[in-house]
């Protein structure tokens, strides 16, 4: 007889999903990667032109990470083989499409944070006139927003070339990529998860409770691991100097933030399935905090980074080390959003 799963339901709830909602829930995100990949193709020549291609490209984001994500939390129920040689291409496809966006998200984060730091004086780069307003904190008129304002203008332009030049060269290894072999190869075989999940024998029997409940068990893990007492702390001296240390590796503290926010991101596409996981409403606060933390992180690296390109003057790195100062500032502000979410239990 095959095994029996637990009765995750309630009276009046639908039943516990099993393998065969699994299979539904892949033959649906398959599907919309399909449709992505065909919206792509017909409008990256058309009018819509790289607008259209671009709203394609992030469809294809985020159901190739659905689908790899899925493959990772429900693995037992699925053919092992065929899971772990998928999902490694699907994370290279969203990867790879994923690093222009990122590129100019970036250069606009920048940008408008230079010109909330230095105030209304022109930054002769990008329209950066649609700033929102200060922050709250930021620093008030004077000598120090004089000094800034200096090299800011100079400052904004070497970022824009450096993260232009970046952004290019994601663009073209992304039309690269959808052109390739490798890519044509992944894109046969979502077409077939479309209308073949390989499950185990098992798995339409087999309730989908304990992957999820798995998936929320290592986040939990991970969320506890934090690094609270240095890396929550908003004047972290340890944090400021590594960025504008000579070293450019990643900022240590941040790892297992970044690795809180891939395994909550797990939990949260497990949830997609209706009754495999319990409805959490921190999730999606939680997600956004931790997304702001990376953005900030990484901004604050690419200032660091600039500001050891060879003989820019000395008003040029002060502004990047302005720069760089705010952005990990942001980073402690939005883990401290994340730990006020997150305290509060459903």
């Amino acid at each position: 007889m095959a095994a029996q799963h637990p009765d995750r339901s309630r009276p009046g709830q639908v039943p516990a999903p099993t393998g065969d909602d699994l299979a539904g829930y892949l033959r649906s995100q398959a599907t919309e990667f399909l449709r992505a990949l065909r919206s792509h193709r017909e409008t990256g020549n058309g009018p819509s032109g790289a607008e259209g291609a671009g709203d394609a490209g992030r469809a294809l984001r985020r159901s190739a990470r659905r689908i790899s994500a899925a493959l990772h939390t429900f693995r037992a129920l699925l053919d092992p083989a065929w899971a772990d040689a998928l999902r490694p291409e699907l994370a290279w496809v969203s990867g790879t499409l994923a690093q222009e966006h990122s590129q100019e998200a970036r250069l606009d984060r920048l940008l408008l944070a230079l010109h909330r730091l230095s105030g209304p004086a022109p930054l002769a780069v990008r329209a950066v006139a649609h700033a929102g307003p200060a922050r709250a904190g930021a620093p008030s008129p004077g000598a120090e927003r004089g000094s800034l304002t200096v090299g800011a203008a100079k400052a904004g332009a070497l970022l824009e070339r450096r993260l232009t030049l970046t952004r290019t060269r994601a663009h073209s290894a992304a039309l690269d990529a959808l052109g390739s072999a490798r890519f044509h190869a992944v894109a046969d075989r979502v077409a077939l998860l479309a209308s073949d999940v390989p499950l185990t024998p098992a798995a339409s029997a087999t309730g989908l409770g304990p992957q999820a409940d798995a998936a929320a068990e290592r986040l939990a893990g991970a969320v506890a691991a934090l690094p609270l007492v240095t890396a929550g702390d908003p004047y972290n001296a340890q944090a400021l100097v590594h960025g504008l240390s000579p070293d450019p590796a990643p900022h240590p503290q941040d790892g297992p933030w970044h690795q809180v926010r891939l395994l909550l991101r797990l939990h949260r596409y497990a949830g997609e399935i209706p009754g495999a996981a319990p409805a959490d409403p921190r999730l999606r606060p939680a997600a956004e905090a931790l997304t702001r933390h990376r953005d900030a992180s990484e901004a604050a690296a690419e200032a660091a980074q600039a500001a050891r390109t060879p003989r820019i003057t000395p008003a040029t790195a002060y502004a990047l080390g302005v720069l760089h100062a705010d952005q990990r500032h942001e980073v402690e502000a939005a883990r401290f959003a994340f730990q006020q979410t997150w305290q509060h239990t459903p």
